[in-house]
């Protein structure tokens, strides 16, 4: 099965889950034909695959038809001796199987970050119709392989460690359907539909972002094998992220050069998209990765952390990692401070370690305008903002956190979410692009491509 399925988990050996997966994956492969990237079955992509953990295996580049992918099972390597690094079991050995009592809890935070990765699959297959250059069209690919990668890792742990409720979760996880009524997928963003590129570059900037911190937390887990799995999970989430940062800051880059050589604000007749209308989505997509970290309050984050079940973002720079004795102070909107045991609060501490990454992507994006001598600058609307979950829900604030009525926000919320007005005329400046050197009007090249490649200059997708 090596062959088919690259990996260091011995899956030549063990004999139980080499059946398990087989059987698996024919329905997996059906689940991408149906639902996977539509339109370019038979096309060639220039991808990255890993094949093994090295940095020699975790790169290779080649053309690819993507039903063809090798999508493989990697554990980062065994660190020696390691010890349960927070909570009540500190200091004990990390876990080779999974505790009885642990069993329940551990299967719910695996099912729930494993259903995020078809999830995104879904919510961009259509994209590739309108792809701004072949550069972009290769990345959108790559991370759909990548994330379809990382379906395989969790289901891996869900044959390996959780017996038949293991084998029926990870088939569910091929049921489910972003933004199906009846089955939806299990956490509200992966619902949210990424209808066009400014969606889809804002959803990887945050909502892979907050991937980035899920899978941080989780790689501090006692659990030895999901702490490896997530490890190398990261590798390749940097490069999500990367996607959807530097796309918003090529976007960016283009309107500020739109502006300065026309004068204008609005840019849609000149086929580019205003940075009004940028500022709306970043909104949008950044408040609905805030709910994703959950509440600020939360029981079943206590228990995760007292277990050691899931830990802080870089658990190991904390001064202290028992978390008994202090609080955390939620500030809200209206002045007033809500302290919250430590332990239930790590949904908000390592939400807060979320923020302070935006605002250096933020940083970044301004100098762009910065650079050209422009006035205008972008921004993260305050926590409380279009806030669906937790303590800050339902209030009703502008983007700098100032509390309105429910009915001035009603009246004004075009002003800082995307309207349907605005998603067609976003969606009418998105025309594919689709020859080496070319790109779109709406669009900054990039600053260089991919394995070494030209950014433009290079049939990144070949064909058929």
């Amino acid at each position: 099965m090596s062959n088919e399925i690259p990996n260091n988990v011995d899956l030549d050996h063990d004999q139980q889950l080499r059946r398990a997966l087989a059987l698996w994956h024919p329905h997996y492969l059906d689940w991408w034909r149906e639902v996977g990237p539509e339109g370019f079955d038979a096309s060639k992509v220039y991808l990255r695959t890993a094949i093994s953990v090295s940095p020699e295996g975790w790169a290779n580049y080649g053309y690819v038809q993507m039903q063809d992918y090798r999508w493989g099972i990697f554990l980062a390597p065994e660190v020696p001796d390691r010890k349960i690094g927070f909570g009540d079991h500190y200091g004990e050995p990390v876990w080779q199987q999974v505790p009885g009592d642990q069993r329940k809890d551990l299967r719910r935070i695996i099912v729930t970050q494993a259903d995020t990765e078809p999830a995104s699959v879904e919510q961009n297959r259509l994209l590739g119709q309108t792809a701004p250059s072949l550069y972009d069209l290769r990345n959108i690919f790559q991370l759909n392989c990548e994330e379809g990668r990382h379906l395989w890792a969790m289901v891996y742990l869900l044959h390996k460690y959780f017996g038949r409720d293991g084998r029926e979760e990870a088939d569910e996880l091929l049921h489910r359907r972003s933004g199906n009524p009846d089955h939806p997928r299990i956490l509200n963003a992966f619902n949210a539909p990424v209808r066009n590129w400014l969606d889809y570059f804002c959803f990887s900037m945050f909502s892979d972002r907050d991937g980035k911190y899920q899978l941080a937390a989780l790689a501090e887990s006692a659990l030895d094998p999901l702490s490896r799995t997530t490890r190398f999970m990261l590798t390749e989430e940097a490069f999500h992220m990367f996607v959807g940062e530097s796309g918003i800051q090529r976007i960016a880059s283009r309107a500020a050069d739109l502006m300065l050589q026309s004068g204008r604000e609005d840019l849609f007749e000149l086929g580019a998209i205003p940075l009004g209308i940028l500022q709306k989505y970043i909104n949008y997509w950044y408040t609905e990765a805030l709910d994703l970290f959950g509440g600020e309050d939360s029981s079943n984050a206590a228990t995760y952390f007292a277990a050691g079940l899931k830990g802080r973002f870089q658990e190991d720079d904390e001064p202290e990692h028992l978390a008994l004795d202090q609080v955390y102070e939620l500030r809200k909107p209206d002045g007033s401070v809500e302290s919250i045991p430590l332990r239930r609060a790590m949904n908000a501490v390592l939400r807060d370690a979320y923020v302070e990454d935006c605002h250096r992507g933020l940083r970044r994006w301004n100098r762009e305008l910065e650079h050209r001598k422009l006035d205008a600058r972008l921004y993260l609307p305050a926590v409380c903002f279009n806030r669906k979950v937790g303590a800050l829900a339902g209030i009703t604030s502008d983007p700098e956190g100032h509390i309105l009525p429910a009915e001035e926000f009603a009246r004004r919320r075009a002003e800082w979410l995307p309207t349907e007005e605005d998603r067609l005329r976003v969606a009418a400046v998105m025309k594919p692009v689709y020859a080496p050197g070319k790109i779109a009007n709406w669009i900054a090249p990039p600053a260089k491509g991919i394995g070494g490649k030209p950014g433009l200059e290079f049939d990144y997708v070949q064909f058929n």
